[in-house]
């Protein structure tokens, strides 16, 4: 194995067959197929058919399976066969919607992917990390995860914590010069390794080990994936299964011995059928009521509800998140990018002491700069914009169409110095950088130092009161003079005046170096000469206005975050109908001044906080969550890290935001839109109110079931339903109707119902007297009929297994109607799934499968009464939703009187 570290930069690229300009695609590929993917490797995937056996591992099957044998033993066959058929098709829909829930679950885990800036056939471009191979060159920045084992090629004030794979708790601060062989690996400072993260500066390296050729695949076991650990919601209904199963069969255990006790009281003798016939009905009655699937279907709504909300540009990266995005009621945003479009353009330039219109839209370097209605020559203000060109860390390319690679606002700089012909590269050639101190939210100013004819000159970009404050002269017309504080104040003026047009203003300025200079940011970022300010804009998003109104009516409350000045943020905010009359700004200045009790009662009123920094975003959200707020907050930066951690929901950037950020996040935005961050609220209510729908469907159902075969047994009647009538009702109820609740469009009014209480408890009190009504008014309807054909024939035993089944199928039909109306296009998959539940049905009546199902067909009469009495049903829960509905709106409207 070659120690890289002892290697010089060109020996290291020598050895890799690599240059700093990467390798081409071609060889890539080669690399690809030598070395395999970059990633470490992981247990055993479950395959389709472990999930196929898993369906009959259950205890409940177990049981059922032991019934099919017993039958057989007894001569049963005819039962245990139809038993068996039911078995496996249970078995086949749990398989189909299990398989279905874990492909969802790794085309998430492939969305999560990380990204790796790479240089391929010489142009910088974004991978997959786990193509990368050895000799590829990557480039690492401030927030990067590094994505493979590297050798470093060029550094500037690059440190990286490696905590994870060394415990040192202090990053390590990187050289490129080679070492001694035979050193240990915390002593490899020219190297970086897989899974440590970037926290100072930028680099480039090229890459020497991939996946488990890395020092963390030598220790595979540690990163190993853990067991994935059950949402809150999975984990309640889990715990509430278990107690109900106990409670089932504990019934169903009285239902065998009453039924059995009452035959011997009745014959004095119990018949060997008679036993054999109590058993498999007690057993089908328990297989049927004990809910065991609910976990499993809490996963399957939560996998597929996930999978739809990709589409809506959210990757949610921890399941328990779709549940609290359900009760999120203040959503706290950065501007840039997610109220805005990030698409910075330059629009006003101060320089020589006036204003220089730009013109020109998005990043095509295509524009001319105006002053009083004449053009102006872009000479007169070179020397800003190649300040804003140099002390810059971001790319303009050009392949379909002009764009950004990297920071969308130093991308408008290069922008408006592409207007003027200026091009980085070259002027990269000519004023190299020798030196920097990154952009620090903190200080809010970036240096970079450049040999410029033959000296070094320190070139500063930053906010302008930050840049004036260090100022004692400016450069007008060529010439440096001294600054005044007139001087200062005219300029913070001219800044303001651009900042309450929502324009994002930077000041630029300039420091001759002489000798040995001290790169720390007091001793450098001092007696500056002041060039001048670029104002730029970033639009607001078309969609979001639409959005935070929708907010509004959903009960959510949107917080607007920014670095940016209270002005520029106001403006934007007005725009969007985010701040109305009564709401308050403050300033991070203003926020430092605030005692956290003072925040406390100012919080509820704050709709942007301005010139923040991420300090004052975790304040921000303790003061909030204080309140007893459910809070979303996003983030794209390092330092945004410990925020997004702490918040109800952490939501990450996708474009713009770090390595560190991602990790650190609940949530993904693809597209960093706000608007995308609503629709993710709306799919997690959705996906909460479902789940809720199902629950309470099945269990209402379960207890029609128990009670019916219960209170028949009780009063001293033959069973009304057999064992395999039984088990048909839960396939043809429970499965595909069930599971169309969560398949059809969510209810129009989600986003105008407030948000649901943290703590709500999915089975609450309302939800408990729906599943005693819907259980009660179906075992009184079905006893009736049963009763009302005489008990004994086989007619009245079909009439009441179809009643039963009618009266599951109106129950579930309610979940879709509004005051006795369904509507059709968005309850589509429900009275598809109805309607054949109804056919198999009759198929069960009317073909010889009656024999197996012991049925005989009924009359259209009889079809009359049934659905006359099952019917009853569907107006009951009906007119009760109206009555709920009225007493909420009353209740409303007093809380608001």
């Amino acid at each position: 194995m070659v120690d890289y570290y002892a290697l010089s930069v060109p020996e290291a690229l020598k050895s890799l067959g690599s240059s700093e300009n990467g390798l081409t695609d071609e060889e890539a590929k080669k690399r690809l197929e030598q070395y395999g993917i970059n990633e470490i490797e992981k247990r055993k995937k479950t395959t389709p058919f472990q999930i196929f056996i898993r369906q009959f591992t259950s205890f409940i099957v177990v049981i059922l399976l032991a019934a099919i044998v017993i039958s057989l033993v007894i001569g049963e066959r005819l039962d245990a066969i139809v038993i068996s058929i039911i078995v496996v098709l249970n078995g086949i829909f749990g398989f189909i919607q299990e398989y279905k829930a874990e492909q969802a679950i790794e085309a998430l885990r492939k969305l999560t992917a990380l990204k790796a800036k790479v240089i391929r056939d010489g142009k910088e471009t974004e991978i997959d990390s786990k193509e990368l191979v050895p000799g590829d060159v990557v480039l690492l920045e401030t927030g990067a995860k590094v994505p493979a084992d590297a050798r470093l090629l060029t550094i500037a004030a690059f440190q990286v914590d490696e905590a994870s794979l060394t415990g040192e708790s202090v990053p390590s601060s990187k050289v490129i010069d080679p070492f001694k062989p035979g050193i240990p690996v915390t002593d490899q400072e020219n190297m970086v390794f897989m899974g440590t993260i970037v926290t100072k500066g930028h680099a480039k390296a090229v890459i020497t080990g991939t996946g488990m050729s890395t020092q963390i695949g030598k220790i595979a076991e540690m990163v190993q994936e853990v067991k994935e650990k059950l949402t809150p919601l999975q984990e309640k209904l889990k715990q509430f299964g278990k107690w109900l199963g106990i409670v089932t069969i504990g019934v169903c255990a009285v239902v065998f011995g009453v039924g059995v006790l009452r035959e011997y009281l009745a014959a004095g003798i119990v018949e060997s059928h008679f036993v054999s016939e109590m058993f498999l009905a007690s057993v089908a009655l328990a297989v049927a009521a004990i809910p065991e699937g609910l976990p499993a279907i809490v996963t399957i709504s939560l996998a597929l509800g996930v999978r739809k909300m990709v589409k809506r540009n959210a990757l949610i990266r921890q399941l328990p998140a779709v549940e609290t995005l359900g009760s999120t009621n203040v959503i706290c945003s950065d501007k840039t990018g997610t109220l805005t479009k990030n698409e910075m353009t330059v629009r006003e330039i101060y320089a020589n002491g006036r204003i220089i219109k730009v013109t020109g839209e998005g990043y095509a370097p295509e524009g001319k700069f105006m002053a009083d209605d004449k053009e102006l020559d872009a000479k007169d203000i070179g020397l800003l914009l190649r300040i804003g060109t140099l002390c810059n860390d971001s790319r303009l390319s050009h392949e379909e169409r002009w764009d950004i690679l990297g920071d969308p606002t130093e991308g408008a700089l290069l922008v408006s110095a592409g207007k003027a012909g200026l091009d980085r590269a070259e002027l990269e050639k000519h004023y190299p950088r020798i030196d920097e101190i990154p952009f620090d939210s903190e200080r809010k100013c970036m240096s970079t130092i450049h040999k410029v004819d033959g000296q070094n000159v320190a070139y500063i970009k930053g906010a302008p009161d930050t840049i004036l404050k260090d100022c004692n002269s400016a450069f007008i017309n060529g010439k440096i003079r001294k600054l005044t504080e007139q001087d200062k104040n005219d300029i913070l003026k001219i800044n303001q005046d651009m900042a309450s047009k929502a324009l994002r203003v930077l000041g630029f300025a300039f420091r001759p170096l002489t000798g040995k200079y001290d790169l720390t940011p007091e001793k450098l970022e001092k007696d500056m000469v002041f060039v001048g300010l670029q104002a730029m804009i970033d639009p607001p998003r078309d969609e979001v206005k639409v959005a935070i109104e929708k907010c509004r009516t959903a009960g959510i409350r949107a917080v607007m975050i920014t670095g940016d000045y209270k002005l520029t943020a106001m403006a934007i905010a007005k725009e969007l109908g985010l701040f109305k009359e009564g709401d308050k700004a403050v300033s991070g200045d203003e926020l430092d001044k605030m005692s956290d009790e003072e925040l406390g009662e100012a919080v509820e009123h704050i709709v942007i906080y301005a010139r923040v920094s991420p300090e004052h975003k975790a304040r921000i959200l303790s003061a909030l969550k204080e309140k007893g707020h459910v809070v979303a907050m996003t983030g794209d930066g390092v330092n945004d890290a410990p925020a997004i951690k702490k918040a109800d929901i952490g939501i990450a950037m996708g474009i713009t935001g770090t390595d560190v950020a991602k990790e650190a996040s609940d949530m993904v935005l693809t597209d960093d839109n706000f608007a995308s961050i609503v629709n993710a609220v709306e799919e997690g209510r959705g996906i909460y109110s479902s789940i809720k729908q199902f629950v309470q469907y099945t269990l209402s159902s379960n207890l029609g079931e128990i009670l019916v075969i219960f209170l028949a047994i009780l009063i001293g009647w033959p069973l009304p339903l057999i064992a395999i009538q039984i088990l048909w009702v839960n396939l043809l109820t429970d499965g595909l109707p069930g599971i169309a609740l969560g398949l059809d469009p969510f209810s129009k009014d989600l986003m105008r119902r407030q948000p649901r209480k943290r703590d709500e408890k999915i089975i609450s009190k309302d939800v408990i007297q729906n599943i005693l009504i819907v259980g009660i008014v179906m075992a009184i309807g079905t006893l009736f009929m049963f009763y009302s054909y005489g008990t004994e024939t086989l007619k009245a035993k079909s009439i009441a297994f179809t009643t039963l089944i009618m009266f599951q199928l109106f129950n579930v039909l309610t979940y879709r109607a509004k005051r006795f109306l369904i509507d059709v296009k968005t309850s589509r998959f429900l009275l598809g799934s109805v309607i054949i539940s109804v056919l198999m049905q009759l198929a069960v009546l009317y073909t010889p499968l009656n024999v197996a199902f012991k049925t005989v067909p009924i009359g259209l009469y009889d079809w009359i009464k049934i659905l006359l009495v099952t019917c009853t049903l569907y107006i009951i829960l009906e007119v009760r939703k109206i009555v709920l509905e009225r007493k909420e709106a009353k209740y409303a409207s007093g809380s608001q009187a």
